[in-house]
């Protein structure tokens, strides 16, 4: 008498993941690395039966025994086709990093399996894996490995010419470049990425990718109408996808309205049928920043940097420009305090506007010297003294516009002359 097929044990493995995931697990690795059958029912059943102890692992927050289970099964590579192979690494490599806190082993198990494709001459799957540890070095802000790892691929990439491997290889160069301000280059990068996802077709995910970046350089820029046009298609797209990084698209649309001055078009956005589908943390955090700006309100903009840390200081895109937008605010109220006096001690400012001493001292100079308004501090006497804005001297302008007038003048009748010579 036969025992039960793979497909039943798998089936019997499924009805503990909830109750008793243990026995669970121990099921699922006995099917997945027993000795079993390698047809191509079993392969598939195994596949299954992988996907979901993965799964099982990552929600234990067990990101080691991820990795181990990788080493162990290699020993079922050998038996099944390379591209089979390819897709089973980088499933178990991108449930890894749905564990919490987990980049460190992510860039260990990257190291880990490009060395053994090297060793295989799996060259698809090495390529495709060294991608992820870029964009790793990247998230660990290891910029220097990261751009090293690009320029190697982007050779090797070429010359296979795998574009759709390409326009992911130039995608992240951009990105890179984004992060070490270098504007040039994220653009050249992002060019490149775009012609060639031009002479194929591309997922809509990756054409997501490609406008969230587009919108992300427009934005450096100071261009917040095209860059909020850019990721409006990433969010349609990502939203079409049901991908969770619509959230991300969402916050900086909200971001752009707030740095176009239009504010108060963001609670009507949230409260639109988009916008409540992607409710959270995130664009909570951007309707607060809403708030404080149309409030003009220095320190509600400094609670909300204060209580939404995660969401805004370590977000890089959006950090970059609220610390503009909290330049310009924190101007624009100083620039209300000091208008009613000639002479005003830098302490009274400080304390109506609650900030301290040094901080508002600062600024001032920065502004004096910005000619933001006509003014000199006394430090001795600890007093900001503000002067009338001198009338403009209409004597110079003129005088140049004469002579430039005059030069005219001069060139015409010279023409003129040299054709009567003529």
């Amino acid at each position: 008498m036969t025992g039960p097929s793979l497909s039943e044990r798998y089936a019997s493995a499924q009805e503990y993941e909830d109750a008793q995931p243990d026995t669970a697990i121990s099921r699922l690795r006995d099917i997945v690395l027993g000795d079993n059958p390698n047809d191509a029912e079993s392969i598939k059943t195994k596949e299954q039966a992988l996907q979901s102890l993965a799964n099982l692992y990552a929600k234990q927050g067990d990101a080691d025994a991820l990795r181990t289970l990788l080493t162990e099964l290699r020993s079922l590579f050998a038996l099944i086709p390379k591209a089979k192979t390819a897709k089973i690494v980088r499933t178990v490599v991108d449930t890894i990093a749905k564990v919490p806190n987990s980049t460190a082993v992510q860039l260990e198990v990257c190291k880990e399996q490009v060395q053994w494709a090297q060793t295989e001459k799996r060259t698809f799957l090495r390529q495709r894996i060294e991608v992820r540890l870029a964009t790793l070095y990247l998230e660990t802000k290891d910029y220097t490995s990261s751009i090293s790892l690009i320029g190697k691929l982007l050779t090797e990439v070429k010359r296979l010419d795998d574009k759709l491997l390409l326009v992911d290889i130039h995608l992240l160069e951009s990105r890179v470049h984004t992060a070490l301000r270098n504007a040039p280059k994220a653009k050249a990068a992002l060019t490149a990425a775009r012609t060639a996802a031009n002479s194929i077709y591309i997922p809509p995910a990756i054409q997501a990718e490609i406008d969230t970046q587009s919108g992300t350089l427009h934005a450096e820029e100071k261009d917040y109408k095209t860059a909020y046009s850019y990721f409006f298609e990433a969010f349609e797209q990502f939203n079409a996808l049901d991908d969770r990084k619509a959230v991300l698209s969402l916050k900086y649309m909200l971001l752009c309205k707030i740095m176009l001055s239009s504010a108060e078009e963001v609670p009507g956005m949230i409260s639109s049928k988009a916008g409540l589908k992607y409710a959270g943390i995130e664009v909570d955090a951007m309707r607060t920043v809403a708030k404080a700006y149309q409030d003009r309100s220095l320190q509600g903009f400094q609670e909300a940097l204060k209580v939404h840390a995660e969401q805004l200081v370590d977000d890089p895109v959006v950090h970059t420009h609220l610390s503009a937008l909290y330049n310009t605010l924190l101007e624009q109220n100083l620039i209300r305090l000091i208008e009613p006096f000639s002479c005003v001690q830098i302490s009274h400012l400080a304390q109506l506007i609650k900030l301290p001493l040094e901080t508002v001292l600062n600024k001032l100079a920065q502004m004096i010297l910005d000619k933001k308004f006509a003014g000199t501090l006394d430090q001795g006497a600890g007093c900001l003294d503000v002067f009338e804005e001198p009338p403009a001297d209409e004597i110079y302008p003129a005088a140049l516009k004469t002579f430039s007038n005059m030069g005219h003048v001069v060139d015409t009748l010279f023409n003129r002359s040299q054709k009567i010579m003529a």
